[in-house]
């Protein structure tokens, strides 16, 4: 085996950066024979149908069954279940999530473990997207399997229902071959993002864990590792219980730093990959502190980012609610500015947590690695804003000037000629640097990183919609030209573009 400088996680990113160079010897057409199906069926197994509870009563006993079957249907609904259709020149509808996804192609597929209580009894369930149900497929008592799994998570022991999330890789490899491991977890991250809200509108606390035993975790799901594979454990606790919670463990452990593999052909990266960042024990990672924004350019233009008026998610969260069941990904973007007030307010929900609880939000969402993300945005159009590239920090709440420059027509080609990358008034950047990264949380950090990105992607979302713009998230771009362009320091790796304006 070859001896490289970079690590396993590093070398796939590497080879799957779009270049202008390359990009058209990479593509070629989709097989739409082999096109996966978006469901997983169950041969067997009850079913709970979750439907009824839609259009049921809101103000059921909370100590009835009604009432956690209700809290379970809304919180699924809205992290990932069905919320459109629309008709495509095939033929054939295309069904639209609550989350979205890279093309459509939607390859999470979401989990119940119980550990039994008066309402739910033991055993395994998969979420069936296509008619809003739950089929119980294993029946037996797995929770002490799920905590082995897990290293004995300490927030295990005071919860009985825990998600489980994984993805069917070839679901979004069939359009995007090795790169879709990045879409893969971004997407993750947008369904993440989902249930930590969806949690806060149905009286719950959601944990995150992403350090675990994949190989037992998988072989607990009855999953086949080569399609499949356990992506984030999320247990949900009821908010009157999490108050009392002293300690909530570790989100994110650290993985081992692979340096010395083969060489990989193309089409098999992605599983590679994926086999090099699973843990068999517990890793703690490095510590650094990280109290202070990263960047602080000398002579840079600051504008401050703080405001007085906070977006209103409606009385009980309703507003959060129909938000989420209404987003929709822009298509189009009229060109027009936005308001400096208006980008204010998506940093300042998508970052600042300090009026969240008295909106009734959890004001300590759990992430795995936020502090190693960095945010840059390209602004085109923003009244009271210059244009050029901004980075913006928010220990400090400001927006920091990195260059003075209308880039309307890089970044349509950056977005892979992309209109809307032209037409947005602002595209925001989610970067990280790998190899510090990786020094912390060895190469499974490539998880986290995308995980998070996905994660405050949905946050910008969700805030956009509510304050009637529009937004897109694009996973295509051309890697390296984007730090060139936009004078981001090259140790940067862009993980995920947000954009944002008039639709």
């Amino acid at each position: 085996m070859p001896n490289s400088l970079n690590s396993i996680a590093q070398h796939y990113h590497e080879r799957t950066k779009y270049d202008p160079e390359t990009i058209a010897s990479k593509g070629k057409g989709l097989d739409w024979s082999k096109q996966p199906a978006p469901y997983k069926e169950y041969k067997i197994g009850r079913v709970y149908d979750l439907k009824p509870y839609l259009s049921s009563d809101r103000e059921i006993a909370p100590e009835s069954d009604d009432y956690n079957w209700l809290q379970l249907s809304l919180l699924l609904l809205t992290s990932y279940g069905l919320t459109a259709q629309y008709q495509t020149v095939y033929g054939n509808p295309i069904y639209l999530r609550a989350a979205p996804s890279a093309g459509g192609l939607y390859p999470a597929e979401v989990y119940i473990v119980s550990k039994g209580n008066f309402w739910l009894p033991a055993g395994l369930y998969n979420y069936q997207v296509a008619n809003h149900s739950l089929v119980h497929f294993w029946d037996s008592e797995v929770w002490l399997q799920l905590q082995s799994a897990c290293f004995e998570h300490p927030v295990l022991t005071e919860v009985d229902i825990a998600l489980v999330t994984t993805a069917v890789f070839y679901r979004s490899a069939w359009r995007y071959e090795d790169r879709a491991y990045r879409r893969i977890f971004l997407d993750t991250g947008h369904l993440l993002g989902n249930v930590e809200l969806a949690a806060s509108i149905n009286n719950y606390k959601a944990y995150l864990i992403g350090g675990f035993n994949d190989l037992a975790l998988n072989k607990l799901l009855y999953l086949d590792a080569a399609e499949e594979g356990a992506i984030a454990v999320i247990p949900l606790m009821s908010l009157a219980q999490d108050r009392l919670l002293k300690t909530s463990g570790e989100t994110a452990l650290a993985s081992n730093t692979i340096t010395e593999y083969p060489d990989i052909a193309d089409g098999k990266l992605l599983a590679y990959l994926h086999q090099a960042t699973q843990m068999e024990a517990k890793q703690l990672p490095e510590k650094v502190d990280s109290t202070e924004d990263k960047y602080n350019f000398p002579f840079c233009t600051k504008v401050a980012t703080n405001i007085n008026s906070q977006i209103d998610w409606g009385e009980k969260l309703s507003e959060l609610e129909n938000t989420i069941l209404k987003r929709r990904s822009t298509r189009n973007y009229s060109g027009s500015n936005l308001k400096l007030d208006e980008l204010k307010a998506l940093l300042h929900f998508t970052y600042q947590s300090d009026n969240y609880l008295a909106q009734g939000l959890d004001d300590n969402p759990d992430y795995f690695t936020l502090d190693l993300i960095e945010t840059f945005i390209a602004v085109s159009g923003v009244d009271g804003l210059d244009t050029g590239c901004y980075y913006y920090a928010p220990q400090a709440q400001e927006l920091r000037q990195v260059r003075f420059k209308n880039f309307r027509r890089e970044l349509h080609y950056l977005c892979l000629g992309q209109n809307l990358g032209r037409d947005a008034a602002a595209i925001v950047f989610h970067t990280a640097d790998l190899e510090k990264a990786i020094a912390q949380y060895g190469d499974r950090v490539y998880r986290y990183l995308h995980m998070d990105a996905g994660h405050l992607g949905q946050r910008l979302n969700l805030a956009a919609i509510r304050l009637d713009l529009g937004v897109s998230g694009i996973a295509g771009f051309f890697d390296n030209q984007v730090n060139e362009v936009l004078g981001i320091p090259a140790e940067e790796a862009v993980i995920y573009l947000t954009t944002l304006g008039s639709p």
